[in-house]
């Protein structure tokens, strides 16, 4: 309750989830606001927000995002309300985002020749700014939220329930708390190891913390995650990049928007050293030791590359299970090496 000139005023909770309008996946990082006012929040875990101790009244609800079309919505506050999903369209989105949009540019073009006759040329429109450069991609390893198990370095203390997201560039954690959606950081170099769950494929996912490695005699910023455990392990690391736009305006030919993309790069473990696998067919099956020659004819036998992500995951299992105690911890989710 908040006290107004003519007494005690009701006061409301206004929540909702902010979405986008293609893909329906929550958006975290949206601004919201009440116009005119000074209650003001941000999206978060999972593109929710809300305000509370609202007095009733109508409000102007604006929602704005870099990339997105601005969002305006009046809402008549009168009692707890939950807007349920409201979807943000992506500048360029297909469908009535784009519709609109195109509508909306047309519009103006005829609102100006109409006005204005005489204009360079007689009735020639120039100097219309092409749209601006986006960024397309995330930081993200995975930018669903997964459950997890995690193991911190103090104590060896572990942590379970938890759903986490792992940014690459920044080497930290988000965690969001089972009970109440609340999200925490954590920094990368405070957790040993993690497994977590992923939500697309349902099995599990092992990640090592590199600082427990060494890289030419150099400890190692980021997580590796461990793909074939045993006498000879296999680990993949995953890093972002930025890949700048190539857009030729004059020729209208490339890519107008710069991109997030991730590389993934695989190793072996060799002690606490780990080590490139090699791109050479020879060096490559060099690393297998003694068993050289065996693992080169089972590559053959079975048209291997030591190129493709998939060959050497099917080659570090089979050397591996060669030796007692060996467990195979996943056979999905390899790509391509870029």
């Amino acid at each position: 309750m908040v006290f107004a000139l003519d007494g005690w005023s009701q006061t409301y909770r206004l929540s909702g989830k902010v979405i986008d309008s293609e893909s329906g996946e929550y958006i975290d990082g949206v601004s919201v606001t009440l116009r005119g006012t000074a209650y003001g929040t941000v999206s978060v875990a999972g593109g929710n927000f809300e305000f509370t101790n609202i007095p009733e009244d109508r409000y102007i609800l604006s929602f704005t995002l870099e990339g997105y079309n601005r969002l305006e919505q009046v809402v008549k506050l009168s009692k707890d309300t939950n807007l349920g999903s409201i979807p943000l369209v992506k500048f360029g989105a297909s469908g009535s985002g784009q519709a609109l949009q195109k509508t909306i540019r047309s519009d103006n073009i005829i609102r100006l020749i109409n006005e204005r006759p005489n204009f360079i040329g007689g009735n020639m429109v120039y100097g219309i700014a092409p749209e601006p450069k986006k960024l397309e991609g995330h930081n993200y390893l995975d930018s669903k939220w997964n459950r997890a198990s995690i193991l911190m370095y103090r104590d060896q203390q572990v942590l379970e329930s938890f759903r986490v997201r792992y940014n690459i560039v920044s080497n930290m954690f988000e965690l969001m708390e089972p009970e109440n959606n609340l999200v925490s950081v954590m920094p990368g170099l405070r957790i040993q190891n993690i497994v977590w769950i992923d939500s697309t494929y349902q099995v599990p996912r092992y990640f090592v913390n590199g600082m427990d490695f060494l890289d030419e005699g150099v400890p190692i910023s980021g997580f590796f995650e461990v793909l074939v455990d045993g006498e000879l392990p296999l680990m993949r690391r995953t890093l972002a990049v930025l890949k700048e736009s190539n857009y030729n305006q004059a020729l209208m030919v490339g890519e107008r928007n710069d991109q997030i993309v991730k590389r993934n790069t695989y190793y072996y473990l060799k002690g606490k050293n780990v080590i490139e696998i090699p791109r050479k067919r020879k060096k490559f099956f060099e690393l297998f030791g003694e068993k050289a020659s065996e693992m080169e004819a089972f590559a053959t036998e079975n048209s291997f590359s030591v190129k493709d992500p998939s060959a050497i995951f099917q080659l570090f299992t089979h050397y591996n299970s060669m030796f007692p105690g060996f467990s195979p911890l996943i056979d999905q989710l390899l790509d391509e090496i870029d």
